[in-house]
């Protein structure tokens, strides 16, 4: 599409070091005291994807200093419609923290996320790690030792619309914002998963009793392992890798839906499992 940045035109990094750190450091204030901060994109003119991912960067380094540390990698930007409400032809990615992790059937405390949002996923959970050289479907599945329903919790630490200019956040603010992740809600492993085309592996997601959305692993880049194929590539253009023992969102196949206070939902994936959280 016109304009559209793709994997290696992401613009380089143009913030300095201090602007970076002050960026990462208002994001996790807005994530403690519950209050977003303005787009990012209007306080540093210019920013690109680079600077982005540098902030995000600086963030999970911030929250793994404090002990939070990384558990693995979310997928997002996954869908066409997704990509094309942000202007761009690639999927972004995020990181997981500890603290991010729910068990199945979560009752979340009010006020834990500021405006949560649920996607439906498949979770990849890594028995060894991956390497670009060797990516293909067979490498990832070899990799890999489980599968799971998911549940991502999606929060926004920047608003979704500048309350001074009115623009709406870019594909720059979500990165920076770890990708908009807020959370994951794992359901049981999945470990005879070899037979299983997760092109056809779906959902049923409702709120309250009522179905809000429904989806297939089809609608992540045509297949969650191409998904998967794409993070890995990603992260080793900036040295960094998929490991063992590590959790992987794979993509929402569904749109986002919203979970305010009080919200039931409940992903039911049919014989692949059920994942559900309750919202306080």
């Amino acid at each position: 599409m016109a304009g559209a940045r793709r994997i290696d035109d992401f613009g380089g990094v143009t913030l300095d070091g201090d602007a970076i750190a002050a960026a990462a450091r208002a994001l996790d204030e807005a994530e403690r005291t519950g209050r977003q901060i303005r787009l990012l994109s209007e306080t540093y003119a210019g920013l690109t994807m680079d600077d982005a991912y540098a902030i995000q960067t600086e963030w999970v380094r911030m929250k793994a200093a404090a002990g939070d540390p990384v558990i693995g990698w979310k997928i997002g930007l996954t869908s066409k419609a997704m990509q094309a409400a942000l202007s761009i032809d690639i999927p972004d990615s995020g990181v997981l923290l500890r603290s991010m992790a729910f068990d199945n059937g979560a009752h979340i405390a009010p006020g834990r996320f500021i405006q949560p949002r649920i996607e439906a996923e498949i979770a990849f959970v890594m028995r060894t790690g991956l390497e670009p050289e060797e990516i293909s479907a067979e490498a990832i599945l070899a990799a890999t030792d489980y599968v799971a329903p998911a549940l991502e919790i999606l929060d926004t630490r920047i608003t979704r619309k500048d309350p001074e200019t009115g623009r709406l956040r870019n594909v720059c603010d979500t990165i920076s914002d770890n990708a908009a992740n807020g959370g994951i809600v794992m359901g049981a492993p999945v470990r005879e998963f070899g037979a299983l085309d997760l092109r056809f592996v779906g959902a049923i997601v409702s709120k309250d009793g009522d179905v809000e959305e429904t989806g297939l692993g089809a609608g992540v880049l045509g297949d969650p392992l191409v998904s998967m194929a794409w993070l890995v590539e990603r992260l080793a253009a900036r040295g960094d890798r998929v490991e063992a023992g590590q959790v992987v969102l794979s993509g929402s196949f569904i749109r986002p839906v919203e979970a305010p206070p009080g919200s039931h939902i409940v992903a039911d994936f049919g014989s692949f499992g059920q994942v559900e959280c309750h919202f306080g």
